[in-house]
C-alpha cells in the first residue's frame, strides 16, 4: 500500500537527517535491571503524553540494565517514534532516554531542528501507518522509516517554521483545552444530578434514613433497601466456538459482547448466533426490559451498565439483570448502577473475588434503594429533561473540537510543506 503525502519542494530521506536505532527490554526477571534512573520509553508512555517532551516514563532501568540489554541511550533533542501499537506516535526527548522494542530513537544529525521534524513526522503519520506490515500486528520497519522522504528546508527556515507552529498550535491547544474543560464540567454536572436524584429523590425536603450501604449514604425514609436478587434475575452468557460454522450466521440472533455497555440503550449487534448455538451453548434469550453490566477486565467497561433495547443474547463478559416485576424500572436501575460504578469496580478488585471481575453473585446480593415505581419514573423523566438541554451543547462543543483538531493538522501540513509564506510566519 502506498500513500502520497506532500513534503514540499525540498526533501531528503530520513536516513540522511537522523541516526535511527531500535529499543529493547531488559530481562524482567533480573530485579537489578529495573527501578533505576534511566528513562525507558514505551508506546504506552507516548500515548499518555500531554505535551511534546518526554521527561518521565512509567518504568525506568538501571545502569546495569542499560549495559546488559542492548538498549541505546539517545540525548535530549532526539525524537522517539512508536513503530507499533499504534504506529507514528511522536515526541521529543527532554532528557537522555532509552526505549523498548516498540519504538525508534531518532538522533538528529547536523542541520536538523528537532521541533521542525517533530511537526513533520506528525504530518507524515498517515504515510508511516500505511507502511506498517505484519500478520499479528502492524509494525513499521527501520528500513521503511529510514527511506521516508521528509521536508528539508535550511536550518534557519526550519527554526522559523517551528517557532511559528509553536505559537499557533499553542493557541489552538489552548482553545481545545478550554472546550475539553467545558465537556468535563457538563459531564460532572450530569453525573452529579444523576447521583443526587437516584439516591435522594426529587424532594429535597424528604426525611432521610441511613441506607446501611457505605457507597450509598442516606436515602429518603420511605424508600426500601433490597438485594437485587429479590427484584430481578441475574445471569450471564457465553461464547460459542468460533470454529463451529453451525453456531454463527449473519441472519441469526444478536450476540453482544461487553463493548455494548458503552452506549445506552443497546440497539445494535455486530455478531449473530444460530438457534443451534442458543440451544447447545445454553445462551439466554433476553428481551427488554433488562440491564446489561460489563463484568470483566481492567478497562472502563467493567462496572458500566446499559439498558437492553433489543432482543439478544450475551457473552460471558456481560451480566444481565432482568426485573421480575414492574417494581423495578430498568432505566432507573441503569442510572443507579452508573452512580455505583466506582463501588462495583473496587468491590470486584477486593479480597474474595476474582481479580478484575464482577461476579453475578455480587450483583445479585448488591443492596440497592427502591423508590416507589412512580418515583422511579419521575426520576428518569427529570434526568431525561436535563439531558435534552445539555446534549445539544455537548454535541456542539464536540463538533468544534473536531474542527480545531482538523485546523491544527492542516496548519502543520501547510507550514512544513512550504505553503505558508515566510512573511506570514515572521509576523
Amino acid at each position: 500500500m502506498t500513500l502520497s503525502i506532500p513534503v514540499g519542494l525540498e526533501a531528503r530521506r530520513l536516513r540522511f537527517l537522523f541516526q535511527t536505532t531500535s529499543g529493547a527490554t531488559p530481562s524482567s526477571s533480573v530485579e537489578e535491571y529495573w527501578n533505576g534512573d534511566i528513562n525507558w520509553v514505551t508506546p504506552e508512555d507516548l500515548g499518555k503524553l500531554s505535551g511534546r517532551y518526554v521527561r518521565e516514563t512509567r518504568r525506568r532501568i538501571t545502569e546495569e540494565g542499560y549495559k546488559n540489554s542492548g538498549v541505546n541511550l539517545a540525548p535530549p533533542g532526539s525524537i522517539v517514534l512508536s513503530k507499533r501499537a499504534p504506529i507514528g506516535q511522536t515526541a521529543i526527548l527532554g532528557v537522555p532516554s532509552t526505549c523498548n522494542q516498540g519504538c525508534f530513537l531518532l538522533t538528529k544529525l547536523d542541520g536538523v531542528d528537532e521541533r521542525f521534524y517533530f511537526y513533520s513526522l506528525i504530518h507524515l503519520r498517515p504515510a508511516l501507518e500505511a507502511l506498517g506490515r505484519g500478520s499479528t500486528f502492524m509494525e513499521l520497519s527501520a528500513d521503511d522509516l529510514r527511506s521516508i522522504l521528509l521536508p528539508f528546508p535550511n536550518e534557519e527556515r526550519q527554526r522559523l517554521i517551528a517557532n511559528y507552529l509553536d505559537r499557533e498550535t499553542a493557541r489552538i491547544d489552548g482553545l481545545i483545552a478550554e472546550k475539553e474543560r467545558m465537556l468535563t464540567l457538563l459531564e460532572e454536572k450530569r453525573a452529579a444530578l444523576i447521583s443526587r436524584v437516584v439516591t435522594r429523590g426529587l424532594d429535597s425536603n424528604a426525611p432521610l434514613k441511613p441506607s446501611g450501604q457505605e457507597w450509598l449514604g442516606e436515602i429518603p425514609a420511605h424508600w426500601r433497601i433490597r438485594p437485587i436478587k429479590y427484584l430481578a434475575i441475574v445471569g450471564n452468557g457465553s461464547t460459542p466456538s468460533v470454529e463451529n460454522a453451525d453456531y454463527w450466521d449473519d441472519d441469526g440472533y444478536p450476540w453482544l459482547n461487553s463493548s455494548v455497555v458503552n452506549v445506552s440503550p443497546v440497539t445494535d449487534a455486530s455478531r449473530f448466533v444460530t438457534e443451534t448455538a442458543l440451544r447447545e451453548c445454553h445462551l439466554p434469550k433476553l428481551q427488554p426490559p433488562a440491564v446489561l453490566v460489563g463484568i470483566t477486565g481492567q478497562g472502563k467497561t467493567r462496572g458500566m451498565a446499559a439498558v437492553l433495547g433489543i432482543e439478544a443474547t450475551i457473552n460471558q463478559h456481560v451480566a444481565f439483570i432482568k426485573p421480575r416485576s414492574r417494581e423495578l424500572d430498568t432505566e432507573y436501575l441503569c442510572h443507579l448502577l452508573g452512580h455505583a460504578y466506582n463501588f462495583l469496580r473496587s468491590d470486584s478488585d477486593g479480597a474474595g473475588s476474582t481479580k478484575g471481575a464482577i461476579t453475578c453473585e455480587q450483583l445479585a446480593t448488591m443492596k440497592i434503594p427502591v423508590p416507589p415505581r412512580s418515583e422511579q419514573i419521575e426520576i428518569c423523566d427529570r434526568i431525561r429533561q436535563s439531558l435534552d438541554i445539555s446534549e445539544p451543547l455537548r454535541a456542539e462543543i464536540q463538533h468544534s473540537l473536531e474542527l480545531l483538531a482538523e485546523r491544527r493538522a492542516a496548519l502543520i501540513t501547510a507550514a512544513v510543506t512550504g505553503q505558508i509564506p515566510l512573511e506570514t510566519m515572521s509576523l
